[in-house]
């Protein structure tokens, strides 16, 4: 695993259950700022058995950038974890932000 996918998903595997953060926040945090699309591709190419939280990360508008039954299983694993989201994908970042 290359360097980059090493550091953002270290930075993903730290935002604490009912929190979320933005692709934007853990290029930035991971010292790749600028890096946005990056980690969402990255995030594209998990594995179906990953343990990663991707769920947790979200765009910078605060929705949920998934389609279809996608957009459903990142919302229904985010209200398990007692996010609030709108049936459209919307998470009141000012509520659920991680603050690390």
């Amino acid at each position: 695993m290359d360097q980059f996918l090493m550091q953002i998903f270290a930075v993903i595997h730290q935002i604490p259950i009912g929190k979320v953060s933005t692709y934007g926040e853990i290029a930035k945090l991971a010292g790749y700022p600028g890096y946005a699309r990056h980690v969402g591709k990255a995030l594209g190419n998990l594995p179906e058995q990953s343990t990663l939280p991707w769920q947790r990360v979200i765009n910078s508008q605060g929705r949920i950038s998934l389609k279809d039954q996608d957009l459903v299983r990142q919302r229904e694993a985010l209200i398990e974890e007692g996010v609030e989201v709108s049936v459209d994908g919307k998470v009141s970042l000012r509520k659920y932000r991680w603050q690390p």
